[in-house]
């Protein structure tokens, strides 16, 4: 390790050091004692000399790995946009084909969309700028799809501090999104028509959520008819869809960093196969097949940089909610009759 005595003068500047270890896993620097404000002086310490040190239990103590800081290019922003502006053309186009030829419609469904991808995703932002951790503006990703887009991202480009940055930079968009989501939701079924059942039509099967707005907000369904779905709550729709997937609690997405936020990795990896059995439960093949590539490509969540501290009280009773919010949002895939 290059820097080897200067790193160990640093931590021995912090904890009481035990000496360093080498395992299969790697080699560690272990300490017998752990304290939450000494462990991020740490980081702003070895942050100037080029490393990232990251802190996890070893048996009845505690140990600190070393990595070489990555280099963090330039955001491009002028990529942003124009991602940004060809999505909405997609999308536009999506809508106007699943409304049949209605280019308000479509504008309608594309604005719905966009909105609630678009309040996801830079909840997630805000999240990382509030806990000191760089990443990148949204970015929306065009497809030719059914919904014109393959969603949107950010690009964490920095290591994520401790637990509670973790779980915040986890739940933020997923219950972002889903506020949004939900007055979508509202507009879409006061705009949608019961109709007679056409063969050949697809059926939207309702998550538990969207089923307790049709409850009240429309009367029963008689026989042989079926909720016409307009293109804002078909927007809706998706948006649950996108909700759930995100919150599947499988390695890096949302759900798996709040999973791995509350448990420790080995924890994580069963619970994230699990997610991947509810996947394909629910009909969703194609994204149990990308998560399984997923885990297979990352046979580890790291966790946070502090994998030694504790959620606060606050987080947990969030930690529940979400949970809630994850179980209304279970939503089988369409079929065509």
């Amino acid at each position: 390790m290059r820097d080897y005595e200067l790193i160990e003068t640093y931590i021995s500047k912090y904890f009481d050091l035990g000496g360093f270890h080498k395992t299969p896993e790697g080699s560690f620097f272990v300490v017998h004692d752990y304290d939450y404000n000494k462990f991020e002086d740490l980081i702003k310490d070895l942050d100037e000399l080029g490393y990232v040190p990251f802190m996890e239990r070893y048996a009845e103590n505690y140990r600190i790995g070393i990595a070489d800081k990555k280099e963090v290019g330039e955001s491009r922003v002028y990529l942003n946009i124009l991602l940004f502006i060809v999505t909405l053309a997609t999308t536009i186009y999506a809508g106007y084909q699943f409304a049949g030829g209605s280019v308000w419609d479509g504008v309608a469904f594309a604005g719905a969309l966009l909105g609630i991808l678009g309040v996801h995703e830079s909840a997630h932002y805000f999240a990382a700028k509030k806990h000191g951790v760089k990443s990148t503006l949204p970015y929306f990703i065009p497809a030719p799809t059914l919904i014109g887009t393959f969603g949107a991202l950010i690009n964490v480009k920095s290591p994520i501090p401790n637990k509670n940055a973790l779980f915040d930079l986890g739940y933020s968009g997923p219950l972002a999104g889903i506020l949004v989501t939900i007055p979508v939701l509202i507009i879409g079924i006061a705009l949608s028509k019961v109709v007679p059942i056409a063969p050949g039509n697809t059926i939207f099967y309702p998550s538990p959520l969207m089923s307790i707005f049709i409850y009240f907000l429309i009367p029963p369904i008689p026989a042989g008819y079926e909720l016409q779905i307009h293109p804002i709550l078909f927007a809706g729709w998706v948006g649950i869809i996108v909700t759930m997937l995100n919150m599947m609690p499988v390695a890096f997405l949302d759900g798996g960093h709040m999973v791995r936020s509350v448990f420790n990795e080995n924890i994580h990896r069963i619970i994230s196969l699990a997610g991947v059995l509810i996947t394909i439960l629910l009909g969703w093949i194609t994204m149990a097949v990308l998560m399984m590539l997923i885990l297979y490509i990352n046979r580890r969540h790291p966790g946070a940089l502090d994998d030694v501290s504790d959620l606060t009280r606050r987080r947990k009773v969030i930690a529940g909610i979400m949970l809630v919010v994850f179980i209304l949002c279970l939503t089988p895939i369409p079929t065509r009759i």
